[in-house]
């Protein structure tokens, strides 16, 4: 791969800005984040999954692998439209350091359910419109997702393994029935990706404006419960009942003794391929539709994945099964043109899933919370990272950096202060030196990072059921003052 320009950028999901109402948003908040970057010499803003959340809270366990997060709707925004009175404002869950997903949740369905009557009873010629064409453009995934959100409303948020067995099965006049009973409550959920797509759409003009590029992130699996597997229900490992026969994990690994067991259903790659993988393109072309460049979760998945018997309680007891290799990015560049991807290529890595990535050209990533405790030769070292390569001091999976260091042994942190050249008293900005001045194009850190916030900051824990994904930044925490050594920092090591 030819070497792109250097840059670097901050990890943040926008659930984690400071917006009113309990949880970030993509307003106001999301484009001051834009500014700070920039001004800060950022050119990236990496971002977990947007789908709208399920069972646990977890960007990675979307409801649709097409939709956005209504979460992420900003209601200022559908308020300064017309659409939205202020009475939202006096309901809304306090602002506070950690979200409250089961009071966000409550709160967003009564305003979004206001802001669509709203819609209806003064939404401009224009705004209708727009509305029309939207739906129109996106009827390959909404109609579906529509459906899917109204009929899990109709029984009480239900998995739809449990619908009756013409809905569940999509019996055409089960899906017609349901179409000629609540056209309402369809256009509604149509309307609120209508209002999603339309303020992301001004989020990244801004970010285009501004010179920051968006990086996402796309699951390699989606959750069982999802629009798009009781939509395609042929193209998983699913029995009559549409339960699944064997699911996707991780064998035991650095962050787990029993591995992980994610639970997700795994696709029938055979299926796929006989449809020249046209779901995976349409997923592929809806994610660079909103994003500048793509990170794919658990990349060695499509070289090999862990297949776990579905009655199994832990990852233990899984196999390598081959994935789809590269026919599957073969056939989405051949319709899509490159693809600017990064490989999430971490865990159990083996050759063919080097070959793969590098075959296909896509850098990989390197995690300085993996590199020190061992000797010279480990990857993560910076010495060895390529220069097509995304460095971070670590992931959303990972603790802060201040949290590993304070739980790091005598070992890792004196490999940390002999090659960094750093003493105890900033083992945290020594290791974004270190990102920041690595030889890889890439570097990223979270944004805890630049605070040098300890383990209560920390996004998620793999395993842990609850209490992930909820912290948040304070208003006026990334200060002056932060921005200012970050700037400094890259224009330092040729970043800006």
């Amino acid at each position: 791969m030819a070497r792109t320009t250097r840059r670097s950028g901050i990890l943040l999901h926008p659930t984690s800005l400071p917006s009113p109402g309990g949880i970030g948003t993509l307003g106001a908040a999301a484009l001051a984040f834009i500014d700070q970057l920039a001004e800060a010499g950022q050119r990236c803003w990496q971002l977990l999954p947007l789908g709208p959340l399920s069972y646990g809270n977890s960007p990675y366990a979307a409801t649709s692998a097409f939709a956005g997060s209504p979460l992420l709707i900003d209601l200022e925004a559908l308020e300064a439209a017309g659409w939205l009175g202020g009475a939202w404002r006096d309901t809304a869950p306090p602002d506070a350091a950690r979200v409250d997903f089961v009071a966000v949740m409550a709160h967003r369905r009564a305003a979004l359910a206001a802001a669509f009557e709203g819609f209806e009873a003064s939404g401009s010629a224009a705004d209708h419109a727009a509305f029309a064409a939207f739906c129109q453009a996106e009827a390959a995934w909404l109609d579906d997702y529509a459906r899917f959100v109204v009929a899990s409303e109709l029984h009480d948020l239900r998995a739809w393994t449990e619908w009756p067995e013409p809905l569940r099965l999509r019996h055409p006049e089960a899906l017609a029935a349901l179409d000629a009973a609540h056209p309402q409550a369809l256009r509604r959920a149509r309307f609120v990706q209508f209002a999603f797509a339309r303020q992301w759409s001004a989020l990244r003009e801004h970010a285009r404006a501004r010179g920051v590029e968006l990086i996402g992130d796309i699951p390699i699996f989606v959750a069982l419960n999802s629009a798009d597997v009781w939509a395609n229900q042929a193209l998983f490992y699913l029995d009559a009942a549409g339960q699944p026969t064997v699911v996707a994990g991780v064998p035991p690994d650095y962050f787990s003794e029993t591995g992980q067991r994610w639970g997700n259903p795994l696709y029938r790659w055979d299926r796929h391929a006989e449809t020249g993988f046209a779901w995976w393109i349409a997923r592929l072309r809806q994610a660079f539709a909103c994003f500048d460049t793509v990170r794919v979760d658990h990349f060695r998945g499509f070289a090999g994945y862990w297949e776990i018997p579905a009655a199994c309680p832990t990852a233990v007891d899984g196999r390598w099964v081959p994935g789809p290799g590269r026919a599957l990015f073969d056939a989405a560049e051949a319709a899509l043109g490159a693809l600017p991807v990064i490989a999430e290529d971490l865990g159990e890595i083996t050759p063919d899933v080097e070959a793969l990535r590098d075959d296909l050209g896509y850098p990989g990533m390197k995690i300085l919370h993996f590199a020190f405790g061992g000797d010279a030769g480990n990857p993560h070292l910076p010495h060895h990272h390529p220069f097509a390569a995304a460095v971070y001091t670590g992931t959303h999976d990972n603790d802060t950096t201040r949290g590993w260091y304070d739980a790091a042994d005598d070992n890792a942190r004196a490999h940390l202060w002999r090659y960094a050249r750093v003493g105890q008293e900033d083992p945290v900005w020594g290791l974004l030196a270190l990102a920041w001045s690595s030889p890889a194009d890439l570097a990223v850190a979270p944004a805890q990072d630049l605070l040098g916030l300890g383990a209560e900051a920390r996004m998620n824990v793999p395993g842990r059921p609850d209490g992930n994904w909820e912290w948040r930044l304070l208003p006026g925490q990334l200060d002056e003052a932060t921005l200012a050594r970050l700037r400094d920092l890259t224009t330092l090591y040729g970043r800006s």
